[in-house]
């Protein structure tokens, strides 16, 4: 394959990737998977995935060092024109990866965490889950330094489920 060949073929990897699942995919995610199974180098990776989003084929949303993509309707059209080049056992690669690992990686974008300095020296702690577009619970706290804010960060991470079963039981 020649140097155009492969960078379209990269990017009809994650085009491919993201099409098969109905929530953003993160940065990291994405080269986890390709990178573990040396389907692209890093370099090559990158380029592609910076060249999708210049194009307008996938969208990037940066949030608290998390970088957020979501392929768009021309990246669709995209695809649908090129998708028979990918080898059959690399897609089932994919599919059989994400079938397996839906739900993990689901969690992993669909529940976020950021928070801020405001004005009187505290910090505001935003949490928030999405399902598909839709938000399923979102908190704002105030706390009053930044070690308590990333606690409350990581542990929102961890525990949010038992959390909204808590708050459900609670008020439904």
């Amino acid at each position: 394959m020649n140097h155009d060949q492969l960078a379209l073929y990269n990017k009809i990897l994650v085009l491919y990737m993201l099409n098969r699942v109905s929530f953003p995919l993160t940065q990291a995610q994405i080269y986890d998977f390709m990178l573990e199974r040396n389907y692209v180098n890093f370099m090559n990776l990158q380029r592609a995935i910076t060249e999708l989003v210049d194009t307008g084929f996938v969208t990037a949303r940066s949030r608290h060092n998390r970088t957020y993509l979501t392929i768009t309707a021309e990246g669709r059209e995209t695809l649908d024109f090129f998708k028979s080049r990918i080898d059959s056992s690399i897609r089932k690669d994919i599919d059989d990866f994400l079938g397996a690992n839906q739900f993990k990686l689901r969690n992993e974008t669909s529940v976020s965490t950021d928070y801020r300095k405001v004005l009187s020296g505290d910090y505001e702690v935003h949490l928030t889950v999405k399902e598909k577009d839709a938000t399923v619970v979102e908190i704002t706290l105030s706390v009053p330094n930044k070690e308590t804010a990333e606690a409350v960060c990581t542990n929102w991470q961890k525990k949010n489920q038992d959390l909204y079963q808590y708050l459900a039981g609670q008020l439904f």
